[in-house]
């Protein structure tokens, strides 16, 4: 609720206006500014010594997926030269062994590259036979696995080509064990990229399941995304 300006509520006959009004409403009006500026400043104050913020975004698989793509086993790349295309590969998936194969290459290794990176090398094992300077390597498709567990109706390994949230997960696990699942505290168990550690990650799924508005939270590969039993007395 706001307060009224007291200039804007006040009411006035011709004769007090004619007999000195406007200089008490000026002041009225002052005193007014002055407090909405101490107010301002006060609540500067408050928000510089409790450090008020926007709370930290929650990490998303998504951005791991779309920023910088790294190359793993069962993708399906191909690789092209614009310059010579009788040089191109066919789409072929990148084998457990982490290689794919060229004609005039050999065994390369891919996993773990960034279609760019890989893209670097063969320009320098080819840099001899192409004229015109020029890899394409385009990843068809990407497969990757997460894992479900907890009170969830089919556990286990779920293997998708296209981004998927945690909710979607859960469905592809034939769904949540609604007489025991905890929806408010889905753990998402990450590997931390380059480290030996997990990152553990809460979310929050009665709050979609509830028709409230939420953020999505995308998987990275590998992720596990654990139901817990909710707690009861009985």
């Amino acid at each position: 609720m706001t307060e009224s300006s007291p200039i804007n509520t006040m009411k006035t006959s011709p004769a007090s206006a004619v007999l000195g009004s406007v200089p008490f409403n000026a002041g009225r009006l002052a005193f007014g500014v002055h407090r909405a500026a101490l107010g301002a400043l006060a609540f500067a104050a408050f928000s510089a010594f409790t450090g008020c913020e926007a709370p930290p975004a929650v990490p998303s698989g998504a951005e791991e997926q779309h920023a910088e793509l790294t190359l793993r086993e069962g993708d399906v790349i191909k690789i092209s030269f614009p310059g010579a295309p009788n040089l191109d590969v066919a789409p072929q998936p990148i084998r457990r062994d982490g290689k794919v194969t060229l004609p005039i290459v050999g065994e390369i290794t891919a996993v773990g590259l960034t279609p760019i990176e890989l893209q670097g090398q063969l320009l320098k094992l080819l840099a001899d036979q192409l004229q015109s300077k020029e890899v394409v390597v385009t990843v068809e498709s990407s497969a990757f696995s997460v894992f479900v567990d907890g009170r969830v109706l089919r556990p286990g390994k779920i293997v998708t080509d296209h981004p998927v949230t945690v909710l979607e997960a859960i469905m592809e696990a034939g769904g949540f064990d609604y007489g025991k699942a905890d929806t408010e505290r889905i753990l998402v168990i990450r590997h931390k990229i380059g480290s030996k550690g997990y990152d553990y990650i809460t979310i929050d799924l009665k709050q979609v399941l509830d028709g409230k508005k939420t953020d999505l939270f995308y998987l990275a590969p590998g992720d596990v995304v654990h139901v817990p039993e909710k707690f009861t007395w009985f």
